[in-house]
């Protein structure tokens, strides 16, 4: 598209502005070939603030005005997930619950996007323990604000589920109908088992997930530079129990190279290890 054909006119120095800021605010490094993608993202804001161009939106973000730099990293970050994607994980992860045996235990699903891969845990855990109340405390984040609004409500198109067994979608969605035609609901037994939080994987606080035993974060650290994946895997390996285990997205291999974190087959590591509190 050409710069006539636009509404605004996006400068390359507003681009390299646009992404020093979200770098700076969610540690997304945006490749240079985005300009486009980021115009179509971010033009919406400025019509519905009725801003002069994108100088003016960026002083608003930079400013916080109004609360907008969490719709600007809403905007800019990618949401891309389905049921059970990369479905060897979960065979994974009933593995480790087998050998939890009882006890309780910790699951931290760091990148929640829509919620399918939250919800996958949580239906993995009900069919292992064969129970709507396991021994298990699931906690979701995300950074963006907008999608863990459409995790807590648990709806989704009715094709989202197509791919699920028939047992599954039996046992763990209800069918709309009349104004909710074409939907599914996450049943509220399932939906009860996870908790939604906001959360930047750059806050310098992790403290209140210390002590887990399985963290997700699969497909993200694939938009982080390298130092800021290193400083998310430390952060993960502090967090975890001994033993703990990670999974990481199907090309994200960078935990191999950080200390404390032992390879258990494709893309899923164990902590060796807790280091000490920073």
């Amino acid at each position: 598209m050409s710069d006539r054909s636009k509404e605004f006119r996006l400068t390359a120095d507003q681009f390299q502005r646009i992404r020093r800021r979200i770098g700076d605010y969610a540690g997304i490094s945006l490749a240079e070939t985005k300009q486009d993608m980021v115009y179509g993202r971010l033009i919406r804001r400025l019509r519905a603030l009725g801003c002069a161009g994108f100088d003016d939106y960026l002083e608003r973000v930079e400013g916080d005005v109004g609360g907008e730099r969490q719709r600007f990293v809403n905007a800019l970050t990618t949401n891309l997930t389905a049921f059970f994607r990369e479905a060897h994980h979960f065979e994974v992860l009933r593995e480790v619950l087998a050998g939890y045996g009882r006890q309780r235990l910790r699951i931290w699903c760091s990148a929640a996007s829509t919620g399918e891969e939250p919800q996958s845990i949580a239906m993995t855990v009900v069919e292992h323990y064969r129970s709507w109340t396991p021994p298990v405390e699931i906690i979701a984040t995300d950074i963006d604000t907008q999608v863990l609004d459409q995790c807590r409500q648990g709806v989704y198109p009715i094709e989202r589920i197509d791919e699920l067994s028939t047992a599954r979608r039996q046992q763990f969605f209800l069918r709309g109908t009349g104004p909710m035609a074409g939907k599914v609901r996450v049943r509220p037994e399932l939906a009860r088992l996870t908790r939604f939080e906001p959360f930047n994987l750059l806050a310098p606080d992790w403290s209140r997930f210390r002590g887990v035993d399985v963290v997700f974060c699969r497909n993200v650290m694939i938009y982080f530079d390298k130092p800021t994946q290193t400083q998310v895997l430390q952060q993960f390996h502090r967090c975890l129990n001994p033993g703990g285990w990670l999974f990481v997205g199907h090309s994200e291999s960078q935990a191999r190279e950080v200390d404390g974190f032992a390879s258990q087959g494709h893309t899923v590591y164990r902590s060796r290890a807790a280091e000490a509190a920073a």
